[in-house]
């Protein structure tokens, strides 16, 4: 019988926690970069034993925490993509240092000048026309 009890417990916390969470931002990148960055410091802080370390890590969680239970969704959404499109190119070489070198190395990379589309270009081709794929406009390129 203490079994059921505590199961209905657990149900009407959980509901509780769902409807709490209802119409929140929640975790997204950069709620989670903050929050992993604030961890390294963390860390950092325990061999460095620096005061600003530590405040920083704690701002960071700070920040991650009023993220993911903000209510304004889309002005989190904003932000997360505004950080997510300035950042780009710095994901993808995180993610894969050895593609993004390999790729450096292969191609060009020049931006649309009608729409802002990256476009690659093989290496030595020279002067090129290119047409953008997104918005179709035609610009000149060195590649």
């Amino acid at each position: 019988m203490a079994n059921g009890t505590n199961g209905n417990k657990m149900e009407e916390a959980q509901r509780k926690v769902l409807e709490w969470a209802r119409g929140r931002n929640g975790a997204d990148e950069l709620s989670g970069a903050c929050t992993t960055l604030a961890v390294i410091l963390v860390i950092i802080d325990l061999f460095a034993r620096t005061t600003w370390v530590s405040v920083v890590a704690l701002i960071l969680l700070g920040y991650s925490w009023f993220r993911i239970t903000s209510k304004d969704v889309s002005a989190r959404s904003r932000e997360n993509s505004q950080v997510l499109k300035a950042a780009g190119p710095v994901i993808s070489f995180l993610a894969n240092p050895a593609a993004e070198l390999r790729e450096a190395k292969n191609y060009v990379h020049l931006a649309c000048p009608g729409c802002g589309q990256r476009v690659r270009i093989p290496r030595g081709k020279g002067k090129v026309r290119i047409t953008c794929p997104k918005c179709h406009t035609r610009f000149d390129g060195k590649a």
